[in-house]
């Protein structure tokens, strides 16, 4: 057998002429390309639809008339016109920032100092740590009911009963315009703690202790190892929470709503939050286009002051 004869039998043709192997039209990166696209298509296309349509949805309803009933009737701006003169809202708008602004730092200062002395305890740490979770475990109904006692006129709320005892008359608590948000607050900063506290130990665990042991060998004592290591290097954690505890006390809405169930945002609206008032619009009043002016107004404060802890507590380089 001659050379070609073994040449086109090596190729599989007649008279020895190999065949050229097709090339491959999609590159290895393309193909990869495809393969990441196809597992996420699902995926990215349900939160499109369950996140950014109602948005968008939300957006068009605000400009409508709508209650359930009739057809939705284009009006505008004319519900964010009377949303900006309504003087309940600027009520509401000063209870939401209430929360916030007070609620937020006082919590994660709370929370700072638990951990940090939670951290160095051994002995029955891990129970100690649980306790501390347990509230953010709880529902939101059973710890209202809870502390609803707690706030009761003696003889059957507790923390009356504890300030008879060293004197101190007894308090209305929610049941005063001027105490109740501020019992409602300590409400929330109580069951949040637990969630921060965690948080903040784990940040403070990341913390290399080569960095405290180099810090005490120069003679630096504790309150300046706090001031210049701890505190620096646990911003990445002191970021979120912020950012977290913020978004949670400007949709504050479980503990209000509990508390106050016989009257929802009292009394006299000085509990009311904006979450409360957009639900209150949705479902009582059927104002369907005036509650998502009110949501869109949310979702905008929720965005800038997002944006701005962000920006404020952002790494200088």
């Amino acid at each position: 057998m001659d050379t070609d004869n073994l040449q086109g039998a090596a190729s599989g043709r007649p008279g020895g002429t190999a065949a050229a192997m097709p090339a491959d039209p999609l590159s290895m990166r393309t193909k990869r390309l495809l393969w990441v696209w196809g597992f996420l298509a699902i995926p990215v296309l349900f939160y499109a639809v369950i996140r950014f349509y109602p948005t968008f949805q939300a957006f068009y309803l605000s400009m409508t008339n709508w209650d359930l009933v009739r057809p939705a009737k284009f009006v505008g701006f004319a519900n964010y016109v009377k949303l900006f003169k309504d003087p309940q809202f600027w009520k509401v708008f000063r209870n939401t920032f209430t929360y916030l602004i007070i609620g937020t730092p006082l919590s994660l200062l709370i929370a700072f100092t638990v951990a940090f002395f939670l951290d160095r305890v051994r002995f029955m740490h891990n129970f100690i740590r649980a306790l501390y979770f347990l509230p953010y475990l709880t529902t939101a109904a059973a710890m209202a009911w809870v502390w609803r006692w707690f706030y009761q006129p003696p003889p059957i709320g507790v923390i009356n009963d504890l300030l008879a005892l060293i004197g101190i008359p007894q308090q209305p608590f929610i049941r005063s315009t001027d105490q109740a948000l501020f019992s409602i607050m300590v409400t929330a900063i109580w069951a949040g703690l637990g969630f921060q506290v965690i948080i903040f130990m784990a940040g403070l665990r990341a913390i290399p202790t080569t960095f405290y042991e180099a810090a005490r060998i120069d003679g630096l004592g504790e309150w300046a190892i706090l001031r210049k290591i701890t505190l620096p290097l646990l911003k990445p954690t002191t970021v979120f929470l912020v950012v977290f505890s913020s978004i949670a006390f400007l949709r504050i809405f479980d503990q209000v709503y509990n508390m106050t169930t016989n009257d929802p945002g009292g009394p006299l609206g000085s509990t009311k939050p904006l979450v409360l008032m957009i639900y209150q619009t949705a479902f009582g009043s059927y104002a369907m286009g005036y509650a998502a002016a009110q949501t869109v107004v949310l979702f905008t404060i929720l965005l800038i002051v997002s944006l701005l802890q962000l920006w404020i507590l952002r790494e200088k380089k």
